[in-house]
């Protein structure tokens, strides 16, 4: 079983130890719940440091008033289970109190403009700063040399980016590829939640972004693109958040798109949301 520590001064002690003996340290933060693609993860900082911590942390700074956070899915020993697997040497598990000592509402906040506003930012209302908080917090409790964060959830490695440019962390940021289902869906611990009639319709997702991806390519323009996959979405049943064309750094192609260009989608099925996007290019 891996070694799990819950308070800060063990982390410290422990990381301490490594960096006083020359180590690289990586770090991968999560909420639990885990599977391949946070494991995958842990592989990732594994071949770039000699120690890998990850963090269970459930982030209520990040869910907004009408989401998931008391039902999201907690799972601790699967998790140990699956990060001493993985190669994980350390587990950091902090409480609320460890990581808010003044409460949730009593957080200094951070907050990260622009790109924090758009598409996820703008449905919803304080999630990256709720994000960019607790990786701030996380980033100096752990003081990692390397940290790992998935290419599923683009719009917040985004953010963590500009995060650790603008606070200048001395932290190299690595980027992991989106885990797939054998049928082309997105893994996410959010998952669960479809029943067998909604899990079987929404890899269409995947398949939408591809879509999105190839009319780009035949040159349609990116608001004709935009409308008809959020039409395909709605007619497979989906509640559309987005479908959106973005340039690689999030902001609007313009009217027929090139260059590094990423496919986003944000959908609801069965009461379930979910996300994923597809980064391509249209260079001629």
């Amino acid at each position: 079983m891996i070694d799990t520590v819950t308070e800060l001064d063990d982390l410290r002690g422990r990381v301490a130890r490594w960096k006083r003996d020359g180590l690289r340290v990586g770090f991968v933060p999560t909420m639990g719940n885990l599977h391949a693609g946070h494991f995958s993860l842990v592989k990732l900082a594994r071949a770039r440091a000699d120690r890998v911590v990850a963090s269970v942390f459930v982030n209520p700074t990040q869910f907004g008033p009408n989401e998931d956070f008391a039902r999201y899915p907690r799972t601790p020993e699967e998790d140990a289970g699956g990060l001493a697997e993985a190669g994980c040497d350390l587990l950091w598990m902090p409480s609320v109190q460890t990581m808010y000592p003044f409460g949730a509402d009593g957080a200094v906040q951070m907050r990260v403009p622009g790109i924090a506003n758009v598409l996820e930012g703008a449905h919803r209302l304080g999630h990256f700063d709720g994000v960019a908080t607790v990786v701030a917090r996380l980033f100096n409790q752990v003081q990692p040399d390397v940290a790992a964060f998935g290419r599923k959830d683009y719009q917040q490695l985004a953010v963590i980016r500009y995060l650790v440019r603008e606070l200048a962390f001395p932290i190299d940021l690595l980027a992991g590829e989106t885990m797939r289902e054998a049928d082309g869906l997105a893994m996410s611990s959010r998952n669960q939640y479809l029943d067998a009639s909604a899990r079987a319709i929404a890899p269409e997702i995947h398949r939408t972004l591809q879509a999105m991806r190839e009319a780009v390519l035949a040159g349609m323009p990116v608001q004709q693109v935009e409308s008809g996959a959020s039409a395909r979405l709605r007619a497979h049943g989906f509640e559309v958040d987005y479908a959106a064309v973005r340039r690689d750094d999030l902001a609007e192609p313009g009217g027929t798109a090139s260059g590094a260009l990423v496919a986003l989608v944000a959908a609801r099925i069965g009461g379930t949301r979910l996300i994923d996007n597809l980064e391509f290019d249209a260079r001629a």
